[in-house]
């Protein structure tokens, strides 16, 4: 089937309900809750998607997995072809300081991320195909996430069956230094994989005037910091380990005998990983010598990171090209250091690709502060791109 017209007004069409996704993407943002706790933030979409005609089925308290079946003339009626697209919900707990009207009206809580920017382009990209659903040759399934910035939700979605018979997911995040108009596309590793690093150093407490008849615990562990922060996999890839958080003593003149720092590793793919985990492990070990103290060391595993498959970015390359046109598509050609739980929806399917939503507002606005608000043209260019693609996929499916 020829998707060429399609392409040409997705656009169009997303533009056409603006003033609905507008009035969605303030209530949302209006009521932004904390992960797990997306209640309101669940019942609305569900409400707005079932009034679509997609099957709704609510899993973990407050996730989605909304189906949209295809009619298409290359649907395979008993085993129907299947695609994702994913949107994450959970807010901030950041009090809000935009100004806007449609300010957080729950005390401490603000989407500071732009998840209902994501929302609001997954609802738009379901109103659109719902009309379209004769191009569709397979069903496009829609995930709302909770839990991205905490425990993450990605994993336990998928451990309840989400992506049963899904070949591929789609996605993207809002980016303040793209120009709004504009998508970034990213071939392989995209974000980055962490582990959460905390060490507790024991050492031997003494009076200060006296340091040899103790074992200083604060030293050996700034000593600790200072070097892993210098440390990076052998390969020479890009990595970056800070520590935010230290913790020492309680009494200025008596020499500590703990001492409590933990922080997060950032790396690209499993072998610096590893790489990264033993350095961790021997420089520690190194200082514990010189120094005369302990340590324990735990390096817990956060997000595996986003590496887009090669055949899932051309398409989605290709789609925004056509939607946005070649000029409002960036290759971006470093990956991110941030770190995102979609990658596990990549891994389980074996094919998927993340792109990210630019929004102009730069460093004035950034995410994560309580400034940050984009506008609603950023979910409907997201929307008319999806919807390129996600009927492109099942076509060449």
């Amino acid at each position: 089937m020829d998707t060429t017209g399609f392409k040409k007004q997705a656009l169009s069409e997303a533009q056409g309900i603006k003033e609905d996704l507008d009035r969605l993407r303030q209530d949302l943002h209006r009521h932004a809750e904390l992960g797990n706790a997306e209640h309101y933030t669940s019942a609305l979409l569900e409400r707005q998607l079932r009034a679509l005609g997609l099957d709704v089925k609510r899993i973990l308290g407050t996730a989605l997995v909304a189906r949209l079946h295809g009619t298409g003339p290359g649907r395979n009626a008993d085993t129907p072809a299947a695609v994702a697209l994913r949107a994450d919900m959970d807010a901030l707990p950041l009090t809000e300081a935009t100004g806007c009207a449609f300010q957080s009206e729950n005390a401490g809580v603000m989407h500071a991320c732009g998840h209902d920017i994501h929302m609001t382009a997954a609802v738009g990209t379901a109103a659109i195909l719902s009309k379209h659903a004769h191009l569709l040759n397979g069903d496009v399934v829609f995930l709302f996430q909770p839990d991205e910035e905490g425990a993450g939700g990605a994993q336990r979605m998928i451990d309840e069956g989400a992506l049963e018979g899904v070949s591929a997911v789609f996605g993207g995040h809002v980016n303040p230094d793209i120009p709004l108009g504009k998508v970034g596309i990213k071939y392989g590793a995209f974000y980055a994989a962490s582990d959460v690093v905390s060490v507790t150093v024991h050492g031997k407490a003494a009076h200060s005037s006296t340091p040899e008849k103790g074992a200083d615990a604060l030293l050996a562990a700034a000593e600790m910091v200072s070097v892993l922060c210098d440390l990076r996999p052998s390969s020479g890839e890009k990595a970056v380990l800070r520590f935010g958080e230290f913790r020492s003593g309680n009494v200025f003149n008596v020499i500590a005998d703990t001492a409590y720092f933990c922080g997060i590793s950032r790396t690209f793919g499993q072998q610096n990983v590893n790489d990264m985990r033993r350095k961790i492990v021997q420089t520690i070990a190194g200082i514990c010598s010189l120094k005369n103290v302990t340590a324990d060391i735990d390096i817990g595993k956060s997000y595996g990171g986003v590496v887009n498959t090669d055949a899932e970015t051309r398409l989605f390359e290709e789609c925004a090209r056509s939607v946005l046109g070649s000029e409002n598509v960036e290759v971006l050609k470093e990956p991110r250091m941030g770190t995102e739980d979609f990658g596990y929806f990549i891994d389980s399917c074996g094919a998927g690709s993340f792109l990210n939503i630019g929004t102009g507002t730069g460093r004035e606005q950034a995410v994560h502060t309580p400034t940050f608000l984009p506008d609603i043209d950023a979910a409907v260019n997201a929307a008319a791109v999806y919807s390129a693609a996600l009927v492109e996929y099942l076509n060449r499916k």
